[in-house]
């Protein structure tokens, strides 16, 4: 399956250097994984961690997309990082704290063909965000909504109105290009309530998923980012009532009283074609 087919309702995080959690993870149900060798992992752990994830990506993880995260190019372990991922042959790289396009051009010298991932993370990196997501190797964004909170000294709200500029240029950006996008974490791993209602925020908002900190959250995501079967259906009423409409030489058709025009039908073929790819990842 390729990239831009592939969901990523559920996007985990986990550490480079734990390989009980690397194996773990190989069973777990979520759509894509980001191997950190960053903030996951300990000065102490930087260099053994890459031999460790190296080794555990020798093993198969199924379906789910595999996405490692180096440590930023200006830190004494990125260019090794890089070099080392480059040898993994994962399905994308992930560099944090990208400001500019640039930082891509740095990184895709040392990686060559691999898939780019942009952790967008600071003020600089919102202002530069369509540039970014213009970068002809880059494939996805990732929120660090926790990174950029710190930078913008935002406090934190159950609405997310102080990082709603932020998610919005972003989500311009990816939507512009066609790259994928995923939300930042939710820090409260116990909170099920409080993650749905960031989870629902961010669907309704057009990201593609969320990441998250805990296989805890794994289902919540899944559930709200994956097409409802009311959704579903609906789609294929409308994509059946349209190809009715056309046949009797209309333009338009009518479905629960609203009318449906082509790019409803559009939307309907992307609501099916994602129900699709979701039940062909679980069945693998």
């Amino acid at each position: 399956m390729d990239m831009q087919a592939r969901p990523f309702r559920s996007v985990l995080y986990i550490p480079g250097s734990r390989p009980r959690a690397l194996e773990k993870a190989r069973g777990l149900p979520v759509d894509a994984i980001i191997f950190d060798l960053e903030d996951a992992v300990s000065i102490d752990e930087k260099e053994s961690a890459r031999e460790t994830l190296a080794e555990a990506l020798q093993n198969d993880y199924g379906p789910r997309t595999r996405i490692v995260r180096i440590n930023g190019l200006d830190t004494p372990w990125g260019r090794a990082d890089a070099e080392a991922v480059s040898k993994m042959q994962p399905d994308a790289v992930l560099l944090p704290k990208v400001s500019a396009p640039q930082d891509l051009d740095s990184l895709a010298i040392i990686t060559g063909d691999l898939p780019l991932w942009a952790m967008m993370e600071t003020p600089l990196g919102m202002l530069n965000a369509p540039q970014i997501a213009a970068h002809p190797k880059l494939a996805g964004l990732v929120m660090g909504t926790n990174d950029l909170a710190k930078e913008l000294q935002s406090r934190f709200r159950p609405d997310r109105l102080p990082m709603q500029t932020s998610l919005g240029l972003c989500l311009l950006a990816a939507k512009a290009h066609g790259c994928k996008i995923v939300d930042g974490v939710y820090n409260a791993f116990k909170d099920s309530e409080g993650l749905r209602g960031e989870c629902e925020q961010g669907r309704d908002m057009g990201f593609d998923g969320k990441t998250l900190i805990h296989p805890a959250q794994i289902d919540v995501a899944n559930e709200v980012f994956a097409p409802s079967q009311e959704e579903i259906d609906l789609a294929r009423r409308q994509i059946a009532a349209f190809a009715q409409a056309e046949a009797e030489g209309q333009g338009v058709a009518v479905v629960d009283g609203r009318i449906v025009e082509n790019l409803h039908v559009v939307t309907a073929r992307e609501i099916l074609a994602k129900a699709d790819a979701i039940q062909r990842i679980a069945a693998e």
